[in-house]
């Protein structure tokens, strides 16, 4: 009966096959549009290829369309002069591309620290292509033995970029692998087991490691000693994220007016995710409106949808402040806040708090966190001291 089964769904699969061929080249898939009406039902007789043929193109499809092709990856630049902002990170990387490319050696291993969101990929990346070299991507969490390492490592060639995400979550066993790796460009691993054990020493080609990491201070001291370079990114003024704002929309072929640049930046927490984030959903907007600009009005109904104030502050930022501004003189611990607004603790500290501080909304202290009088005018409470009405928060 199985069989039998499975008879019929491969010759199903056969007819789609055949019916699939006759409806032309993958051009004729880029042009579809959905149907006006639907599809009369066929009439007993008809044959069933036929009419599959006939019929509309289906919802989806194996082949990647233009309009799926998304743009982080396009809109990321491809090399140091296409590089907005961290003027003097970049400037630092020049020097160092410029004399390592000049004394033909593999350039110093870098770690990049700071926010996430602020082009440390994007840096991993640029250098790479500078060096005119491979770049081997991976991630902390996914190196989770030191084969997994050694499996990566013996794959690089003289001058190869290694880029390795989130470096601080990388387990201890593996980071003493990586000690010898960086300084020596050798490992050592066991093979066998018992008496039959034996270590085999492995040399390396010179390549550079780039490290990216949130948590600079997760580090550990021996690790972070080991890389010549590094470098801290800070988030980008708004000037900067005008420009950058103004660069990917002329790469999705979208007009931009000054306005809608300035007010999308100034909402955009210093970070260029953010901003392409917001500018792709502004873009939505526009092409749901069946326009082809985003002007200062249209950019301020999509903030008023994902709900960002002008300051930048979301739901969740407001009702961080909103608690805290119903009784601004008491401090409040870090667990308290998280029951009573219904978010984590590592949440609010990892993602909301850093934009809160550098605004100078909050402040942490021994006893708790308190709301500055700018946080409670931030959510329209009185900073001389509410006590609960602040309903506008939640």
């Amino acid at each position: 009966m199985g069989t039998v089964g499975r008879g019929n769904g491969s010759a199903d699969g056969a007819r789609r096959r055949e019916g699939s061929s006759r409806e032309g080249p993958s051009e004729g898939r880029q042009a579809w549009r959905p149907a006006e009406a639907p599809t009369a039902t066929p009439t007993a007789g008809e044959d069933a290829d036929t009419d599959a043929a006939a019929g509309p193109t289906p919802w989806t499809s194996p082949e990647q369309l233009p309009p799926d092709r998304e743009f982080e990856g396009d809109l990321r630049p491809s090399r140091l002069a296409d590089f907005v902002g961290q003027d003097r990170v970049v400037s630092n990387l020049r020097v160092a591309l410029q004399a390592t490319q000049s004394r033909g050696e593999a350039l110093d291993h870098l770690l990049l620290a700071g926010p996430p969101g602020l082009g440390k990929t994007s840096l991993a990346r640029i250098l790479a292509a500078e060096l005119d070299a491979d770049l081997h991507a991976t991630t902390g969490p996914a190196l989770e033995r030191p084969r997994d390492l050694v499996g990566i490592l013996t794959q690089l060639k003289a001058g190869d970029v290694l880029f390795v995400d989130e470096i601080h979550r990388v387990p201890s066993a593996v980071e003493e692998y990586l000690y010898s790796a960086m300084e020596d460009y050798a490992i050592e691993f066991t093979l066998g087991e018992g008496p039959s054990a034996r270590v085999v020493p492995l040399r390396l080609e010179r390549f550079t490691l780039v490290g990216a990491t949130t948590r600079e201070g997760l580090l550990s001291a021996p690790f972070r000693a080991r890389f010549g370079l590094v470098e801290r990114l800070v988030p980008y003024p708004d000037a900067d994220l005008v420009r950058i704002l103004d660069r990917a929309a002329r790469l999705l072929g979208l007009q931009l007016e000054p306005a809608a640049a300035e007010l999308l930046a100034a909402r955009s927490r210093g970070t260029p995710r953010v901003a392409g984030r917001y500018l792709r959903r502004a873009r939505d907007l526009a092409a749901v409106a069946g326009r082809s600009t985003v002007d200062g009005a249209l950019a301020a109904e999509a903030m008023a949808r994902l709900g960002v104030d002008p300051l930048g502050l979301d739901d969740v930022d407001r009702r961080i402040l909103g608690y805290l501004g119903r009784n601004p003189n008491v401090p409040v611990g870090l667990k308290t806040l998280a029951a009573a607004i219904g978010e984590s603790e590592d949440t609010i500290e990892e993602v909301f708090e850093p934009h809160l501080l550098r605004m100078g909304l909050l402040h942490r202290t021994a006893r708790g966190r308190l709301v500055t009088p700018e946080g409670c005018r931030a959510v329209g409470l009185d900073p001389a001291g509410a006590t609960g009405s602040g309903e506008s928060s939640f």
